[in-house]
């Protein structure tokens, strides 16, 4: 190709070129503040020369395929990473109501009850005649029961409300499973014509980013830009352009929803995502707390009903059971109530005398008895209020570790597919340049033709 004709076909192939580079470009700078998005490369080539006679003629530049700049290994790090933060995250948040339900500094624990009963019996044995203190005894069991069957049901109603959002989470997770897999269709369909789906691939990446908050996945190539993903264990959610939902049903033993896989139950086997760590809370962390609270509630009124039973009340017969008393400690603290209305009934007296004060002692010293599963009743108590508190600081600790890891993947992410608006810029005065440069070999081609054919016609 030679020839002004050439040139011509140069020039404007040029200015094509560097007006799709400047809209490749433009696009990165509009797109800098959008989520997830992938900066696109300008791709220029030149053309294969021509070869006329003894000379090789350059036949120009051409806009080549625009490519999306990404690291799929960097990408699938932080969706791992975003796993174990939606897992800490969901567990957290239930265990942060937990630690509120036993907050001693706002008085909503048990320790201010406890000690208010066990202060109310020392009242007594110093007047075991004084029916104001009998009253007093009873009075305050009562709102110890009733402390202790409040904190029970508030744990019971979070293992319900966690219990919900875990059948919240399985809708979540299928319907981002439906919209990956709608998106594999889509990107398998571009490529397969030799385009960059630049963008599907970005609206692919944040589903599946979104979907690893959610649950623990494994993620696989599967050609053609399809993507495979399962579960952690196994159970497939997106195979190409299906989608496998999950389902939920009600496990009889426990009341509360399993999680199915083509009907396996794959409940045990979450445990990464919101949904690993909302399973992880309702199974695990919620019943640990409600039968440490059985255990206290069992105990406790086991020790007072049977010092009650071995002294006599104020008319001299012999005591009673001062709680109810729970067959076992399963559903204690639930059921736990003072069995007596009446003040005459709390045995103070170690003998049936009027004024005897021996067995209200006796009730006294149970709080310094190991009468807790070897532990006395505020030892025992603290230590539950420990457990939670150090789950909670842990998890807080791993929560803060897992955060510098997501950031210093983001930042790599950053530094490979993000958009700097000064390598932008520069680019667009680049692109710019050659464009006008490219329009100005057009107007000298033009007046090259215009002085070629005056010449022709004189």
């Amino acid at each position: 190709m030679g020839g002004l004709s050439g040139a011509l076909s140069i020039a404007l192939g040029a200015l094509a070129a560097d007006k799709g580079a400047v809209e490749i470009t433009s696009n990165n700078i509009a797109n800098v503040n959008t989520a997830g998005y992938s900066r696109e490369q300008v791709n220029l080539s030149d053309n294969a020369p021509v070869l006329l006679g003894n000379l090789l003629f350059g036949t120009g530049v051409t806009l080549g395929q625009t490519t999306s700049i990404r690291d799929n290994l960097l990408e699938r790090r932080l969706d791992q990473e975003n796993q174990a933060a939606g897992q800490l995250s969901a567990f957290l948040g239930s265990l942060n109501q937990v630690q509120a339900l036993f907050n001693e500094s706002s008085s909503t624990g048990l320790q201010t009850p406890l000690t208010a009963f066990f202060n109310s019996l020392t009242q007594l044995s110093a007047n075991p005649s004084d029916s104001a203190a009998r009253q007093g005894v009873v009075t305050s069991g009562q709102n110890l029961a009733a402390a202790i069957q409040q904190d029970s049901s508030n744990v019971q109603a979070l293992q319900g409300n966690t219990d919900t959002g875990v059948q919240q989470s399985v809708t979540q997770v299928n319907q981002l499973a439906k919209q990956i897999a709608a998106l594999n269709i889509t990107i398998s369909g571009i490529e397969g014509v030799g385009q960059d789906p630049g963008q599907a691939l970005d609206q692919r990446t944040q589903l599946v980013r979104q979907l690893s908050g959610l649950i623990g996945i494994s993620e696989a190539d599967a050609g053609n830009g399809s993507l495979t993903i399962t579960t952690a264990n196994g159970a497939s959610l997106v195979v190409g352009g299906d989608s496998f939902a999950l389902t939920t049903q009600v496990n009889n033993n426990t009341t509360f929803h399993g999680v199915f896989s083509q009907g396996t139950d794959i409940t045990s086997t979450i445990t990464g995502g919101a949904l690993g760590g909302q399973i992880q809370v309702r199974d695990q962390e919620l019943p640990s707390i409600l039968s440490k609270l059985d255990t206290f509630a069992y105990g406790l009124a086991t020790a007072v009903n049977t010092q009650s039973k071995a002294g006599f009340d104020a008319n001299g017969n012999p005591g009673v059971n001062f709680f109810n008393q729970p067959a076992s400690p399963s559903s204690a603290a639930a059921s736990l109530v003072v069995a007596i209305s009446d003040p005459n009934l709390v045995a103070a007296s170690s003998d049936g005398s009027v004024g005897s004060n021996g067995n209200a002692q006796a009730l006294v010293n149970l709080q310094n008895q190991n009468i807790i599963s070897g532990q006395t009743p505020a030892s025992y108590y603290s230590a539950l209020i420990f457990q939670i508190g150090n789950d909670v600081s842990q998890a807080q600790n791993e929560q803060t570790a897992v955060g510098l890891v997501q950031q210093q993947l983001n930042d790599q992410r950053g530094a490979v597919s993000a958009v700097s608006l000064d390598q932008e810029a520069a680019s667009l005065i680049q692109y710019q340049s050659a464009y006008q440069a490219a329009a100005n070999v057009v107007n000298v081609i033009n007046t090259l033709f215009t002085v070629t054919l005056n010449m022709a016609t004189r």
